[in-house]
C-alpha cells in the first residue's frame, strides 16, 4: 500500500482508516497523510466505535456488514479493513 490509503486485492478493497470516535456525527472526511479519516459518533467503549464504523463503512461502500473484515487495529484509531467487492466508492478511491 502506498500513500493512497488503499489498495486492491482482486475485487476486494484494503482500506486504511483513522477513526475519530465521539464525533458529533458519522462522516467520511477524506485522505489525511496515508489513510482515510472517518468521524464516528460512537464512543470507543466496549467496541461500540468499531461496530458503528463497520456499519458506516458498509453503508458507504454499498456492501453488507458481513462483507467488512477488520484486519488490524481493533483497539487503535488506525485500522485496516477488507471490503469484499464494494458496490460504491467514496471520494478519493478509484476502482481497480
Amino acid at each position: 500500500m502506498d500513500a493512497l490509503g488503499y489498495c486492491w486485492e482482486g475485487a476486494d478493497l484494503i482500506l486504511r482508516v483513522r477513526a475519530q470516535p465521539r464525533a458529533s456525527r458519522d462522516e467520511w472526511v477524506g485522505l489525511r497523510d496515508d489513510r482515510f479519516q472517518v468521524r464516528i459518533a460512537a464512543p470507543p467503549v466496549d467496541g461500540r466505535a468499531n461496530v458503528r464504523l463497520r456499519a458506516f463503512l458498509a453503508e458507504l461502500f454499498g456492501v453488507a456488514k458481513n462483507q467488512m473484515t477488520l484486519l488490524a487495529g481493533e483497539t487503535s484509531r488506525d485500522k485496516r479493513w477488507r471490503i469484499v467487492a464494494p458496490k460504491r466508492l467514496p471520494p478519493g478511491i478509484e476502482g481497480p
